[in-house]
This record gives structure tokens, sequence and C-alpha cells, in this order.
């Protein structure tokens, strides 16, 4: 007479109770797992202890089998002995598997799906490039701007479909944007989901798409659009026109049209964040004699008359405040002006006729400088620059 087999405690291999609800046996199931699996813990017993958690796992879930358990029964061996077999049979494949790892919601094809992708999407943003002068910079500017972009279908408003018709469910995966294929290998039964390829994931399909777009519910078009740029802007920057750019697929949301400024170089005037620069030219006996000049500046055409003092050299600059760049804040508004730096360049001739030449030899007898004292800052007593290099020599 055989011995007589003692039904296997599949709670026990669980380490849960018999009133072990199915969330309390799956986080068992998951912790177990993560801590036997073959690819994880190298113990050669890892293995047969995996084998068994997996089968009280495929049994407890079972309402069915558990309910065998629960009369004292084993329901593996009615089933020819499974329990001691591949660990990933019964299984719904790979899908068990990876929610242990994973925390998935359940095993593939058991509703833990992602589901049909929407098939209206929010739109791209656009960016155009609009270049604009420094005066122009200066002061601001509205302007018309033409632009491509995806607009939204005239005939179908979006939808995609032509007039009269509707989009139906997808027949392939019916509806749900994606289909299941099943294999078998060593690791059992493997369940694959992958995006439908008759809907692209949308899980319905446009019998008769619109003769306009195609089925996409939005066409590219050339149109207007108001740009009004504040003054100061500066190259580089970027206006936000909130919904002016691409339109979505199936009529979604446009996207945003961004406007950068490119600054034109001036002939004049040099930028340096809200800072103008620019070169003064001075005759030289202006620049000796002193002279009034007339200065053009951005601040609404405005002159200016400078003031040359008498014996300006090459090099000095005049600071006009407040006649640079409106600042502008983040907020759009303009809060006060940068400053005008006028670099003065003392220009000496390069042509003189007799005359001239007479004259400037008069002049340099009458300062005693026919004969240049190449002493450099010689006066005040420092011995000139020729003295301080024999000093130097010496010293060596």
């Amino acid at each position: 007479m055989g011995n007589a087999r003692v039904a296997r405690d599949y709670y026990r291999i669980l380490g849960v109770g018999k009133d072990a609800g199915p969330d309390e046996i799956k986080r068992a199931y998951r912790k177990l797992a993560r801590e036997l699996h073959p690819d994880v813990n190298p113990d050669p017993d890892a293995r047969e202890r995996f084998a068994e958690v997996s089968t009280a796992y495929e049994v407890l879930t079972d309402p069915e089998r558990r309910r065998i358990v629960d009369l004292g029964g084993d329901p593996m061996e009615s089933a020819g002995g499974r329990g001691g077999g591949d660990p990933f049979a019964g299984f719904g494949g790979l899908g068990d598997i990876m929610d242990a790892f994973f925390g998935g919601g359940g095993a593939a094809g058991a509703g833990g799906g992602r589901g049909p992708r929407n098939r209206v999407q929010p739109g791209a943003d656009a960016l155009i490039r609009m270049r604009l002068t420094l005066e122009e910079c200066a002061a601001g500017l509205t302007r018309e701007l033409m632009v491509d972009t995806a607009v939204l279908c005239a005939e179908c408003t979006g939808s995609g479909c032509a007039p009269g018709t509707s989009p139906t469910t997808c027949d392939i995966c019916g509806g749900r944007g994606e289909v299941q294929s099943v294999q078998r290998s060593f690791l059992g039964q493997v369940v694959t989901n992958r995006t439908c390829p008759t809907c692209r994931g949308l899980g319905q399909v446009i019998p008769e798409p619109c003769r306009q777009c195609g089925g996409d519910g939005r066409v590219r078009a050339r149109r207007s659009v108001t740009v009004r740029m504040p003054a100061g802007v500066a190259d580089g920057m970027r206006v936000r026109l909130a919904g002016q750019g691409e339109v979505g697929s199936g009529g979604g949301p446009a996207g945003d049209l961004y406007v950068e400024v490119e600054e034109t170089a001036h002939e004049v005037f040099t930028r340096e964040g809200v800072d103008l620069h620019c070169v003064l030219p001075l005759p030289m006996t202006a620049a000796a004699l002193g002279t009034v000049v007339r200065l053009p500046t951005l601040t609404d055409g405005e002159e200016l008359e400078l003031e040359i003092e008498p014996g300006t050299q090459t090099g000095s600059v005049r600071t006009l405040r407040g006649k640079g760049m409106p600042r502008l804040r983040s907020t759009g508004r303009v809060d006060g002006r940068g400053d005008l730096m006028v670099h003065v360049e003392v220009l000496t001739p390069t042509r003189l006729d007799a005359e001239q030449a007479d004259l400037l030899r008069a002049l340099a007898a009458l300062r005693g400088e026919e004969q240049p004292d190449v002493s450099m800052n010689g006066r005040n007593g420092g011995g000139g620059l020729f003295s301080r290099l024999r000093g130097t020599r010496g010293a060596r």
C-alpha cells in the first residue's frame, strides 16, 4: 500500500494566512520573486524555491484551485504534478513576472494595457525671425508677419473625416490600440503587446478620410499675424504669441509662436546691453581749440550739442546719461534708459599744402616744438622715459 501524500501548504509557501486577500497574496509573491528569481539569485536552491512560490501564487490566485486547497486537497496533484515543473507554466506569460518586479496592474491581456492613444494631440511651437534696425529696437513697433504653419482643416474642422462620416472602432484591436501575440519559449508562455499597425494605436480608423487634409485634421497654410515688439528689445530676444503656433493632429490645440529678434548693425552706434557707443572723429585743430558739435541720438531723433573742451585728447570718453537704449524689464515695461558713450578720436592731417605746412611750422616755433621733446613726460621732475630706461639698465 503506497504512502499517503500530504497536501502542500500553499499559504505557508507564500507566508500568508488563509484569510489573505488577493492584494496581500500579490505583495507576498512580488517580494519573494524579487529575492528568488534565477536572474537575481544564482543559488541553485533558489530556482526550486522560486518554482514553489510561483506555483503557490498560481494556485491561490485561481478561485477554483484555492477552494480545493481550503477543502484540504491539492489541485496540482489532480493536474498531473505540474507543481514540480516549469515555474513559468500556467501563468499569463511574462506579464506576471514583470508585474512582480515592476508592480504592474496585472498580467498582460488582463486589462492592464495602456489603452488607445488619443488622436487629438497638442501642436508644436513655431519659431520665426524678424530683422530690426537699432532705431526700431529703440522705439518698438507693431508689424504684420506672414507665417507658414499647420492650421485647422476648414472642411472637417479637425475630425479628419469626410463630411457625413465618423471614425469607427478598429476591427483588428477592438478599440484597444494594441494587439497581443503569444509565444512559447523556455520561459513558458510569453504574451507581448504591440501597437496596432492598422489604427496606429488610436483604437479607431477613419473609413473615409477628409479630402482636404487626408485625415490629419490640419493643413499647412500661410497666414498673417500681428507682432508687437516693445521698445528696448535686443538681438536674440524672443516674443511669445500664445496659441499662434502649429495646430496639433486631429485638430488639437495650437502651440505657441516665438518671434526672435535679429538686430542689424548700425553705421554710427554699437550696442552693449542698454548702453550705446559711438566714435567722434575730431580734427586736430578742433580738439586743440575746443568746439561744439551736434550729435544725433536714438531718442526720438533728438540731436544734442556736445561741447568739446580745448585740449581734448584721443581716447577721451564723454558720457551722456539717459541717451542710450530703453531698459526693458521682464514685464515688458520700459524702466529708464542706458547711457551714450562718445569716444573722441583726434585726427592728424596726412596731407598738407605749402601754406598749411608753413602755418604749422610757425605754430611749432611759437610753442618751442621745432625739435620734439622725446623725453616724454619729463616735466614735474620725472626725468622722462629715456632717463627712466637708463635708470632701469643701471639697476641691472
